[in-house]
């Protein structure tokens, strides 16, 4: 096909010249899906880094279809249509609860795509321009093929757990495998030891590695996410973004392709950068996660729920009261305002504290709704000043002097057993000093349940924690009316 004048590329595996208008386009691309990422890193142009990224990949599709030989472009273009509309029906329908769960599955699907592509230029290498002129596939071709493939392979079944465990399917504990560690690491060397077999195998005989290379992968990856528990799933989550973002650049080796290339390299970075500022902000051990829960204790305890102990339960008329007697408020957000919606309500009642003459300040926690940056979408639907916002790091200094914590939905994230209890999941992790706040309002449901990690919160029967149980967006809106 000839574009621009241009001979249409051949592919890069081919060692032949690629047009440079393709280069350009998917150049520009590449830089789309730069100001994406960089618009992404604030909830103030996060819109327009959306559109960069929309813009990016549109070029990077058609760029692809024009200047490729299409067998049907028809059949292309109706399943880019299907993908479109169930695209298009989820994002619309899928409630912000569920969020971290939908990028998990979406991550599986890159993943799985990444492996039925490299399977498919394994069973049609012509079709694909990596066949040799003595026949058969190169062998950095197929390194790159089983490299692709592995990470996919990782991606796909490691988002399928981290997804069980995020619904609430499966349980957010940790499942701690006997000999997981001297498992996981035989399966990996396994692995580097049938990729490098299949690169140096003669087209007769890469089959049963091939195959013998995808069903470890797959395996591998159930068994890195398992023992990983609830508290650190925001971490695997960032994680398994890297690895769908590492899967998509082995492949755009195998294509030849420079667009995944740089889309694949960019995801993967970015993912792997998230992934460990996260586990600093945690005080977790980076390598620890990605190994499955290596550094976990089998022995460590801390998950079952404590004795009944004397708490105060207090009213929405009680909360209002000593709200607007405040000179200042800090609210901590959590999964529970997330799954009650009530972050409009949440809004209002700033809203009129600050009209009051109240001085309110969001904490978000780096984990806060199982995923990075749940809770500061949330809060800029409901139109929340961004300068009202800050990191745990940038507000923990302030609780010695509010004279209000109030807690919505957040628990792991207020537990002092993070700082005091060794035997804790959680233990090591930072969290908001809200024991030192003059009076601690707590919303939950009921005194039954515990937080995503299994663990009792000592903060429930403090002297200056007045419970206030009920649903969180009913609770807010009975303390909205009794400020009125």
């Amino acid at each position: 096909m000839t574009v621009f004048g241009y001979t249409a590329p051949a592919h890069a595996a081919t060692g032949e010249a690629v047009n440079p208008w393709v280069a350009l386009a998917y150049l520009a691309a590449g830089v789309f899906f730069i100001l994406a990422l960089r618009g992404l890193s604030s909830p103030a142009t996060s819109r327009t880094g959306n559109r960069f990224g929309m813009i990016g990949m549109l070029i990077a599709v058609v760029t692809t279809l024009v200047t490729h030989d299409i067998a049907n472009i028809v059949e292309i273009l109706i399943a880019i249509a299907i993908g479109a509309i169930i695209g298009i029906t989820i994002a619309r329908r899928i409630a912000m609860t569920a969020m971290p769960e939908l990028v998990a599955a979406f991550h599986s699907l890159v993943g799985l795509a990444a492996v039925l592509v490299g399977w498919a230029a394994y069973l049609n290498p012509g079709a694909f321009g990596l066949l040799m002129p003595e026949g058969g596939i190169g062998a950095v071709s197929k390194v790159e093929m089983g490299l692709g493939i592995a990470i996919g392979a990782i991606t796909f079944s490691g988002s399928v757990i981290a997804f069980l465990k995020l619904s609430g399917r499966m349980s957010g504990s940790p499942i701690l495998l006997p000999a997981r560690h001297i498992i996981n690491l035989g399966t990996l060397a396994a692995i580097i030891v049938l990729t490098a077999l299949f690169a140096m195998a003669g087209p007769a005989e890469t089959m049963p590695l091939i195959i013998a290379l995808t069903v470890l992968a797959f395996i591998i990856g159930f068994l890195l996410i398992i023992p990983i528990g609830g508290a650190d799933m925001p971490v695997v989550v960032s994680m398994l973004n890297s690895y769908s973002g590492w899967a998509a650049a082995a492949m755009g080796f195998t294509l030849g392709n420079t667009a995944m290339i740089i889309t694949g390299a960019l995801v993967g970075s970015s993912g792997a950068i998230l992934s460990y500022i996260m586990c600093r902000a945690m005080n977790r051990s980076f390598i620890s996660v990605i190994a499955g829960g290596f550094g976990a204790d089998d022995s460590a305890g801390g998950g079952e729920a404590r004795e009944a102990r004397p708490y105060k339960q207090g009213s929405a008329d009680d909360a209002a009261f000593m709200l607007e007697q405040a000179d200042k408020v800090i609210i901590i957000p959590g999964y529970g305002m997330a799954v009650a919606q009530a972050q409009h309500a949440l809004r209002e009642m700033t809203d009129i504290l600050e009209e009051k003459g109240v001085e309110v300040k969001f904490a978000i926690h780096p984990v806060a709704g199982r995923m990075p940056g749940h809770m500061n979408v949330l809060l800029a639907e409901a139109s929340v000043d961004y300068d009202k916002v800050f990191e745990l790091e940038d507000i923990n200094s302030e609780f010695a002097q509010a004279d209000v914590a109030f807690i919505i939905g957040a628990n792991d994230v207020v537990n002092p057993a993070a700082k005091t209890d060794k035997s804790s999941p959680i233990y090591g992790m930072p969290v908001f000093d809200v024991d030192k706040a003059k009076q601690v309002f707590f919303i939950k449901r009921s005194m039954g349940g515990v937080g995503y990690a299994g663990v009792d919160n000592d903060v429930f029967y403090m002297d200056q924690t007045m419970m206030l149980l009920s649903d969180a967006k009913k609770m807010v809106e009975e303390i909205v009316k009794a400020l009125d």
